[in-house]
């Protein structure tokens, strides 16, 4: 199965966002490179949410392009068997920790968000990657830096989507 066909079928079975998850499969149905990075008009990406509930803390990215605070992710790669793997390679190749495991239950949220040109827009479907114990981290070259905060923290330093991921993955757990 192409990672394509895995994209459509997760976002076929994921239940909730109804009208923002028709959009991504408008976009897809329309742009058969809608997985890639080359895809100007818009284009999936794999992302999560590395959380330790033992300690109630979430791991963020100040990202180096953008300068903010955000979860591990990125573009989706030709390697990627399935979105449920990028999401878990970003998150592994970001936060520098080996042994992350996502959440049961598919996709947490979709964040559709403009980006700057020529590309138009990301079309994120996130994850929630749990943290093993004693989780030791390590900045990549594309986070300027990596911070534990405790979720009442996240609000004062991410934006609202971040915020609505953390909200949706503590609803899961």
């Amino acid at each position: 199965m192409s990672l394509y066909d895995d994209a459509v079928l997760v976002l076929k079975g994921y239940e909730d966002q109804p009208e923002l998850c028709q959009a991504y499969l408008d976009q897809l149905a329309a742009h058969p490179d809608g997985m890639w990075k080359a895809c100007q008009t818009g284009h999936l990406t794999a992302s999560a949410l590395v959380i330790d509930p033992s300690r109630a803390r979430v791991l963020l990215t100040l990202h180096k392009k953008l300068g903010m605070w955000l979860q591990m992710g990125g573009h989706c790669e030709p390697g990627d068997p399935t979105v449920e793997a990028a999401a878990l390679r970003e998150a592994t190749e970001e936060s520098g920790i080996a042994g992350l495991a996502l959440l049961r239950g598919g996709p947490v949220r979709l964040d559709r968000h403009p980006i700057p040109p020529p590309c138009h827009w990301h079309f994120d479907v996130q994850y929630a990657a749990l943290a093993p114990a004693g989780a030791a981290e390590t900045i990549s070259d594309e986070s300027l830096d990596l911070r534990w905060f405790a979720y009442d923290e996240v609000a004062g330093v991410a934006d609202d989507s971040v915020v609505r991921l953390l909200e949706a993955t503590r609803a899961r757990l």
